[in-house]
């Protein structure tokens, strides 16, 4: 889960862990009996998991206190699709990896990636000695890289391949229904200013990455003063604060 700030100051890519532990608000049962499930507090997946990209967004904006403009979700078949329309990403892997789950085998070195392989990419985390938090900070590379392939010079100005780029993004992703082919083109955009200077890629400030909830479950506890502060910046479109 990533959110995109886009302001004054410099774009900012945020993830946040699935595993964070937040409060999530009380929403319609979804089995339709009418019903509402109260709120509570659990791990932010089970936002998604009971209520879909609607419940995630108001939990996400419930536990930041922003308001999000817009949302996109993007499957496992469509992220192949995505990353294919753009004639696959290019990227520099610093390590060779081999994933026994997925199958990938990627030597080090900078090599073009298809979709298929970018999707185990993304997903792999069991060579990383922080697991979740390292697959988040490989997302983050790999999104920054696809932005920018989506949105050079060659792909923006040139109409016959941006926009069969930007149309194969709204068949391929979930969005709210705000949002149009123009929404999607200033995604790329806004990322690709990421990793050109104009912006930032940061995790939500976190103060204990094993949590232990009441029920012995192990979750993410964000970093209460740090990540008020980050989220005020955001709202008001202020300079991103610098965390150690």
């Amino acid at each position: 889960m990533m959110l995109l700030h886009i302001g004054d100051n410099g774009n900012t890519l945020m993830s946040i862990p699935r595993d964070s532990w937040v409060n999530i608000p009380e929403h319609p049962n979804t089995n339709g009996n009418g019903k509402t499930v109260p709120a509570t507090t659990s791990k932010i997946n089970a936002a998604f998991n009971g209520g879909g990209g609607r419940l995630l967004v108001q939990t996400v904006e419930a536990n930041t206190g922003l308001r999000i403009d817009h949302y996109a979700e993007i499957g496992f078949a469509g992220f192949v699709g995505l990353v294919d329309a753009v004639g696959g990403v290019e990227m520099k892997i610093d390590k060779d990896i081999k994933d026994r789950d997925s199958g990938l085998d990627l030597k080090a070195g900078t090599q073009t990636l298809t979709g298929s392989q970018a999707l185990a990419f993304v997903r792999q985390r069991h060579q990383m000695a922080d697991q979740d938090l390292g697959r988040m900070r490989n997302q983050q590379k790999f999104l920054a890289a696809l932005a920018h392939q989506a949105a050079s010079p060659g792909t923006v100005l040139n109409p016959f391949t941006f926009y069969p780029m930007v149309s194969a993004g709204l068949g391929t992703l979930i969005v709210d229904e705000d949002a149009g082919l123009g929404d999607i083109g200033s995604l790329f955009l806004a990322m690709r200013a990421v990793t050109g200077g104009d912006g930032r890629s940061i995790t939500v400030p976190i103060s204990n990455p094993d949590f232990r909830t009441k029920t012995g479950e192990s979750a993410v506890k964000w970093d209460d003063a740090k990540s008020k502060q980050l989220f005020e910046a955001f709202k008001n479109d202020a300079k991103v604060p610098e965390f150690k």
